[in-house]
């Protein structure tokens, strides 16, 4: 994939009367500005110290793009081991948004840590993509880079998952996933969760107090909800709050930011963690909005919440 040029961002759409048409041209020009240097100034820069690329993972009649970050070098002639910590990372958005939105946080984790961080390109949500596919996009790919650790050069026994929003949703049924089928995963990263994509996703007092925020109001999570669930589709099996058994996943740091619509749903996915016997660390930031560890440039929080997961899965993923 070859970075954008600079442009600039869409107008708001009316989200109530969003077409397919109407979406597809909105997310063209979105994440057309979400990848370009122009965003650079409220996503942040990149840590000098990882090294950023595209790679493309093959699977059955497809490929699915990835943005690698690898620590670079240590200067003075020293090495790094030969098998780094993995931490499979999904960026927020759901019908929109692009793994280059979350540069700054995703290159600061792969320097710092240092760690091998794979982030998911995966299919966006729309009329002929559900959540499902999404979530499949998220599993596969952790899937073929264990299969394929020594290419990678990552540790099998050191592996995390990481994701924000859409992406921390995809995170927890990974690590829901990855449970069942005895693949033991370190650590789980959920930033500003959405875990509840059924009827009972509105019934919390933050979808009422912050119902229009300038980062997500409750009109965009409806049209989220609609593609990412498509009708005869069971919403409980997707939504991890109403998973029936939270017991042996791995620990987990749940940030929320508290002026937001979805504040409640990590709140409440903390706790039904907890009550399951699955360590869950729950972090506020207070006045800190949706998506704002995508924001350094405009959320002082940014900061202190990075240094927060980056210590989170150093700690996590230590050999």
């Amino acid at each position: 994939m070859s970075e954008p040029t600079a442009t600039t961002r869409p107008a708001e759409p009316d989200w109530s009367a969003m077409t397919d048409g109407d979406l597809a041209v909105y997310r063209e020009a979105e994440n057309r500005f979400r990848a370009s240097p122009a965003a650079r100034a409220v996503t942040g820069e990149p840590d000098p110290g990882a090294g950023i690329g595209w790679e493309s993972i093959a699977l059955p009649g497809r490929e699915l793009p990835v943005r690698v970050y690898r620590p670079a070098p240590e200067q003075g002639g020293g090495t790094r081991p030969a098998a780094l910590p993995l931490v499979v990372h999904v960026h927020g958005g759901g019908f929109v948004g692009t793994a280059v939105q979350c540069d700054w946080v995703t290159s600061h984790v792969a320097a710092q840590l240092p760690a091998v961080v794979v982030s998911v390109e995966h299919r966006l949500l729309a009329a002929d993509t559900s959540l499902a596919d999404a979530a499949g996009d998220g599993w596969d790919a952790l899937g073929h880079v264990l299969r394929n650790a020594a290419r990678w050069g990552v540790d099998p026994e050191r592996v995390a998952v990481f994701g924000e929003s859409c992406g921390a949703l995809i995170c927890a049924l990974t690590a829901l996933r990855a449970r069942d089928a005895g693949l033991r995963l370190r650590a789980q990263v959920l930033v500003n969760p959405a875990v509840d994509v059924s009827g009972t996703a509105y019934d919390h007092a933050s979808m009422t107090e912050y119902a229009r925020t300038p980062t997500l109001t409750v009109e965009v999570l409806r049209l989220f909800q609609r593609l990412a669930v498509p009708r005869g589709t069971d919403p409980r099996a997707l939504s991890p709050l109403h998973a029936g058994d939270l017991g042996g996943l791995p620990p987990a740091l749940v940030v929320v930011p508290t002026a937001d619509p979805l504040a409640d749903h990590g709140r409440r996915y903390a706790e039904r963690l907890r009550a399951a016997g699955t360590p869950a660390r729950l972090t506020e930031y207070p006045g800190a909005g949706h998506a704002f560890l995508s924001l350094p440039g405009l959320v002082p929080q940014a900061g202190p919440a990075r240094e927060e997961i980056t210590g989170f899965l150093r700690a996590a993923l230590a050999a």
